[in-house]
Order: C-alpha cells, then sequence, then structure tokens
C-alpha cells in the first residue's frame, strides 16, 4: 500500500499510478522496501524475470496483467537487439541504458510506464481519459511521447524550457507528437516548467473528460521500472565472475531530478549489496552541495550546459529521500517542502 510524503494515506498502486502526485502537493511512497527478499536465486533470472519480480513485489493490486506488461514493454518492438548491457573493464563497469527507441536511459520504465496506466485503468474501472502532464529537461520528453504515442485515451503534453534542451532532443521530441501528444516549449528553465506541472496538480482544477496524471518520476510507475536494472547489474556482474554474491558495490550515478539515484537507494534498501552511492552533478551542483553542507539552496545560479538532463535547482524525487531518512515524517517532509518555496 501507498502514502504520500506529506499526508498519511493508504492507496493502491493502480491509484497512485493514475494520480501521478498527490492532492497535498507530496509524492506516493511504500514502506516496505525492506520486506523483499533477494537471494542467489535471482542468478537464474534473466532481465524480464528480475522485472517481473520487482513489480509483483511494488504492484500490490495487479496480477497476471504484469507477465504480460513486461513482455510488452521490452519486447523486439522496444529493444531489439539487448534491453541493457554491461561493459567493464577491470574495477570499473558501465551500465548501458540506451538500447530503446530514443536512446535514453528513461526508456527502461517510459516503455513500462504506459502499460501500467492502461492496467490501472481497467483495475479501477477508470470512466476518464487521461491528461499527462510533464516536465522534461530533456531525456523524458521524447521518452515520454514516444511510450505514450497512440495510446487509447491518453492525451500527453509535455513541456520543455525553451533553448534548455539540446537540438537533438527537441528534434525527436517534435517527431513523437501526433494525435495525442503534444511538446510545448516554455520560456525558462526545467525548474519553472516542473512547478508549473506542480501549480496544476495541486491547484484544484477540475476537467470535465480528463484526469490528470504525470509521466515524470515523480510518478511511483516511473520510478520503480528504474529498480530493476541496479538488481540485474548485480546479478551480471555475479554471474560473470566480476565480484561474488554478497560482495558489495559502488554506484556512481549522474543526475538532476533525484529520480535515477533514488531507484539505486531504494535498491539498496530492499537488500541489493550496494556500499556508496555517489551523486555526480554538473555545474547545477545543488544536490552535491546539499550532501556536502546538508543545506538545500535552490536560490542560485542556473547554468545551462552540454547535459541539460541534469540542469535542475529543484530536485523533485529528493522528497521521497526526506521521507525515508526521516523514519516516514510527513508532517516534518512537509515542513522542509514548504520551505523550499520560500
Amino acid at each position: 500500500m501507498y502514502t504520500s510524503t506529506r499526508k498519511k494515506l493508504n492507496l493502491n498502486a493502480s491509484s497512485c499510478i493514475l494520480k501521478g502526485i498527490s492532492d497535498d502537493g507530496g509524492l506516493f511512497i511504500t514502506n516496505s522496501f525492506s520486506e523483499f527478499k533477494f537471494d542467489e536465486s535471482f542468478l537464474n533470472k534473466s532481465y524480464k524475470e528480475i522485472s517481473k519480480e520487482l513489480l509483483k513485489f511494488y504492484l500490490n493490486d495487479f496480477d497476471e496483467g504484469i507477465s504480460r506488461i513486461i513482455d510488452n514493454a521490452y519486447g523486439e518492438k522496444n529493444f531489439k537487439e539487448k534491453i541493457v548491457d554491461i561493459k567493464s573493464f577491470d574495477k570499473l563497469s558501465f551500465l548501458e541504458l540506451y538500447h530503446g527507441p530514443t536512446l535514453a536511459f528513461k526508456d527502461m520504465a517510459l516503455t513500462v510506464l504506459p502499460h501500467l496506466m492502461v492496467e490501472s485503468k481497467k483495475l479501477t474501472n477508470y470512466p476518464k481519459k487521461t491528461l499527462i502532464l510533464t516536465a522534461t529537461s530533456g531525456d523524458t520528453g521524447g521518452a515520454a511521447l514516444s511510450g505514450f504515442k497512440d495510446v487509447d485515451d491518453v492525451v500527453i503534453v509535455v513541456l520543455y524550457p525553451t533553448n534548455g534542451v539540446s537540438n537533438f532532443q527537441e528534434s525527436q521530441m517534435l517527431y513523437y507528437t501526433g494525435k495525442n501528444s503534444f511538446a510545448i516549449s516554455v520560456e525558462g528553465n526545467f525548474d519553472d516548467c516542473q512547478n508549473l506541472v506542480k501549480k496544476i496538480f495541486t491547484s484544484g482544477l477540475e476537467l470535465k473528460n480528463f484526469e490528470l496524471s504525470s509521466a515524470n518520476s515523480i510518478n511511483i510507475g516511473r520510478l520503480v521500472p528504474q529498480i530493476i536494472y541496479y538488481f540485474y547489474t548485480y546479478v551480471s556482474m555475479v554471474n560473470n565472475k566480476e565480484i561474488k554474491f554478497g560482495e558489495k558495490i559502488n554506484f556512481v550515478v549522474p543526475t538532476g531530478n533525484f529520480g535515477n539515484i533514488l531507484a539505486c537507494y531504494i535498491a539498496k534498501q530492499m537488500g541489493l549489496y550496494i556500499d556508496k552511492i555517489v551523486c555526480a552533478s554538473n555545474e547545477n551542483n545543488v544536490l552535491t552541495d546539499f550532501f556536502t553542507t546538508y543545506t538545500y539552496n535552490k536560490n542560485r545560479e542556473f547554468f545551462l550546459t552540454n547535459s541539460p538532463a541534469m540542469d535542475i535547482l529543484i530536485s523533485s524525487n529528493l522528497e521521497r529521500l526526506l521521507y525515508i531518512i526521516t523514519d516516514n515524517n510527513e508532517v516534518l517532509v512537509k515542513e522542509l517542502m514548504d520551505s523550499l518555496k520560500l
């Protein structure tokens, strides 16, 4: 069952996936990470099999639909040769997450989320169409538009910063627009786009035939599939005799909105043998400063860099980390997040 980072709730996974963000402005999260059982039986599982195990754990009200979802998402239509790959050089290994349709690691989750949305609608007898409103600093836009293009009863609108994404990313987003998918350029940076999305979600706006949802990693249905490749990486390294089962490894994760690295942290909470997790930033190093000084200061100069997907000053998923490390103290998290607006 799921709750909000800012208010005690008791919701099924399908409801959280459809809503995207809680009405109180918080993010949906479960409290049962440590109940997952990771053991040597995983060494015999493929990427799809590990995916099914993890989704069964997190999607409490899903049943036989999980196998169909994973088989469709990670099938040859989206991943023609391989799903992920690992290249190792002595004690340094690189996880390749660019084998999906848009060449971005976001494909790992955004090929799954549309299927989760469709299944969630069936489970809840959802009467309305879904309007997905999402912000992007680059990678999410193309992957989301690609994943949701032509999905029945779903309209997706992506907001991206003018001159804040690469030419390739903008061209890709515009390529994937269609009858139900739209990309809109916004004067400002990613944080401005994200703030617009959050304001709309918490405004109480009622749409006649639609319900709002999100494809950002603020949506738990986007975050959960990102946990999978950390388990697969570890299993692959054991099977390749690079490490022994039970030996801890470190992960270095480039991050902007804190979703990818949070997925790694959650994997560690679930029992994956991880020692250090290194938060890698670019010139917009608000996260690096936070972990160094324990102070989050968004009132700073914003830089446009050659890694636009990391050009972010307000990292949404940090809220989930705060919830976890404060022992699920939703009152404190709400106070902290409200103070960030000042």
